[in-house]
């Protein structure tokens, strides 16, 4: 398996639904951004993968076609939140492999505004068995769907180990802090526990308003490469994806009746326990992470999913501030999903966005001092997760 090279990344800033540019002149922009920081010619890429939720088909191509039409395969990705990361995983085996030694992952996302919902009622949905288990463990079905799942393994959190709301508001306060040093996100104002606490419930006693990310129109882009082409074309090679992951739903995510599992701590912890173990590391050797924190409750989960805490050990991780700068390790520099927005296709490669930046030392106020090991968690419901190590070169 050859070694890949990230050679170029790029990243339009996200806006709120109704204020960005349509869905193909986002994802071209990501793309040509890309190709600049990479100092690749357009021409020089093999296969691109686009990663969109919310399109018909063939959306990639119709975002491409604005770059160029070098007649090369175009696959559409589409794996609800876990999307970026998927046309990233794509990317990487293609290259790994020797089947390509030039590849542009791009995702992307033109939101409506509002909770997520079925966009196809006239089948069946794929969240039936997620619907049905939690109807019978958590009930609400007024409330819209993500909020449900989520809130749900938040208050199984709560019930089990005594964790307080504030601390989900906690979470979202870090995030604020850090988004307000990226240019980039889409709600960079500055907000205490406090106001997160104090913000609008709507999930009576389990969630606020501020604990959800909003929808959000972005675009990234990403390019890969092998180091032989790296050397061939003079391209920077300094930063690596050194291992990476991707799992699914196993019966457990059912039979656990667990809400937690239900929303993909299983796979989160499958994944990311691959990932230590091709890389011959710990979580403890990670200086930097950019995980799924689509609401506050998912990233206090996340943190002993990926194993930065012990399992139960998450609302002390977060009161002793062990998830910021001074801290065990520094989560979502950028603002994370909670304040830089959420594109469904364009998040997780905003994520390699963000950590190639820090791994590059090129992350402004936003750096993380000597960061040699970047981890990255996507995930998907229904469901898709995709864990990625960077490494600094």
């Amino acid at each position: 398996m050859q070694p890949v090279i990230v050679a170029g990344v790029g990243m339009i800033p996200f806006a709120k639904p109704g204020a960005s540019a349509p869905y193909p002149q986002m994802g071209a922009s990501a793309a040509r951004l890309a190709l600049e920081d990479a100092a690749v010619d357009h021409a020089w890429i093999e296969q691109a993968y686009a990663g969109y939720v919310y399109g018909d088909s063939t959306c990639g191509q119709r975002a491409l076609y604005e770059v160029g039409m070098s007649g090369v395969p175009v696959l559409n990705v589409n794996n609800n939140c876990s999307t970026g990361s998927s046309a990233l995983f794509l990317a990487r085996q293609a290259i790994a492999s020797g089947a390509a030694d030039c590849v542009l992952a791009l995702g992307f996302e033109q939101m409506k505004p509002g909770a997520l919902g079925t966009q196809f009622d006239d089948r069946p949905s794929p969240f039936e068995r997620f619907d049905a288990l939690a109807d019978e463990l958590v009930g609400e079905p007024q409330i819209p769907l993500a909020i449900r799942y989520f809130g749900g393994a938040g208050l199984a959190h709560m019930k089990q180990y005594g964790t307080q709301l504030s601390t989900f508001a906690k979470i979202r306060a870090k995030a604020s802090r850090h988004a307000a040093n990226n240019p980039l996100a889409l709600f960079r104002k500055v907000v205490d526990e406090d106001e997160v606490m104090a913000s609008p419930a709507i999930w009576p006693g389990v969630m606020t308003r501020l604990m959800a990310c909003p929808p959000t129109c972005g675009a990234a882009a990403a390019v890969l490469c092998s180091e032989g082409f790296a050397r061939r074309h003079g391209l920077r090679g300094d930063v690596r994806i050194r291992a990476q992951a991707m799992t699914t739903d196993t019966p457990a995510t059912f039979e656990s009746r667990d809400m937690r599992e239900l929303v993909g701590y299983g796979m989160t912890r499958r994944a990311a326990q691959s990932v230590y173990t091709a890389a011959g590391i710990g979580p403890q050797d990670v200086d930097v992470v950019e995980l799924h924190d689509c609401f506050a409750q998912n990233e206090l989960i996340t943190y002993e999913g990926l194993g930065l805490c012990a399992e139960g050990e998450a609302e002390r991780f977060v009161c002793d501030d062990d998830n910021t700068y001074g801290g065990r390790v520094v989560t979502n520099p950028s603002g994370g999903l909670l304040s830089k927005g959420h594109p469904l296709g364009a998040t997780g490669l905003a994520q390699c966005t963000e950590l190639v930046h820090q791994l590059r030392g090129s992350a402004g106020e936003r750096q993380v001092d000597g960061a040699r090991l970047a981890l990255q968690h996507n995930l998907g419901l229904g469901g898709a997760c995709v864990v990625t190590l960077y490494e600094r070169c």
